[in-house]
C-alpha cells in the first residue's frame, strides 16, 4: 500500500455558488454528463500539485495501485493540475456512468511524485478526522446522479502524534 492512498478528510456539502471561481482539470462538468465537482478548502499552502483519483466503491479494489486495477480492467481516473495561487480550488472528474464511486484528494506540497506524509495532505468524501488510521472505504464513497454531484474536501495534513486533521483557523 503506497503511503499516499492512507491519509485523508472530506466535509460532504453543496458548493457554494460562486460564478468567480475557474474548474480546474480537464475535464467539464457541464452538458449533464456524470461527474463530480469537489471544492477543496483548507490547504496548507498554495505551493505543488492538487490531484483527484477515482476507484471502484469496494474494498478489494480501493486505494490499490493503479497499474493493478488498469492492467485488470478496472476503473481508475486521476487528473493532476498545478495548486492555484490564490482563489476557490474547483476541480472536476467525469465518471463513466452514474454511481457509487470512492474519491481520494491529495495535495502534493514537495512537487515530488510520491506522498510524503510529513508534508503532503488528502482528503475524502466524509466528515471524518483521518488521525493515524487507514482510510476505510466509507469515507470515500460518492454517490453520483445522471448529472453533477458537487461535494467539498477539507484538506488534512500530519498534526503531530494526533495524525491527520484539518489544518486550525
Amino acid at each position: 500500500m503506497k503511503p499516499a492512498r492512507l491519509i485523508a478528510l472530506a466535509l460532504f456539502a453543496g458548493l457554494p455558488a460562486t460564478a468567480s471561481a475557474q474548474v480546474l482539470g480537464e475535464d467539464a462538468c457541464v452538458g449533464g454528463a456524470p461527474a463530480i465537482l469537489v471544492q477543496v478548502v483548507g490547504l496548507k499552502g498554495r505551493r505543488g500539485e492538487l490531484k483527484l483519483e477515482l476507484y471502484p466503491a469496494n474494498e478489494q479494489d480501493f486505494l490499490r495501485d493503479d497499474r493493478d486495477l488498469l492492467r485488470e480492467g478496472k476503473l481508475f481516473r486521476r487528473i493532476r493540475v498545478p495548486t492555484p495561487t490564490a482563489g476557490d480550488v474547483r476541480l472536476c472528474m467525469r465518471v463513466p456512468r452514474p454511481g457509487r464511486y470512492a474519491l481520494l484528494f491529495t495535495h502534493n506540497r514537495d512537487g515530488k511524485n510520491k506522498f510524503n506524509f510529513w508534508v503532503d495532505g488528502a482528503g475524502f468524501a466524509s466528515a471524518q478526522k483521518l488521525g493515524r488510521k487507514r482510510p476505510r472505504l466509507h469515507q470515500a464513497i460518492v454517490d453520483v446522479p445522471a448529472g453533477v454531484q458537487r461535494i467539498t474536501v477539507r484538506a488534512q495534513y500530519l498534526r503531530g502524534f494526533s495524525g491527520f486533521g484539518p489544518v486550525k483557523s
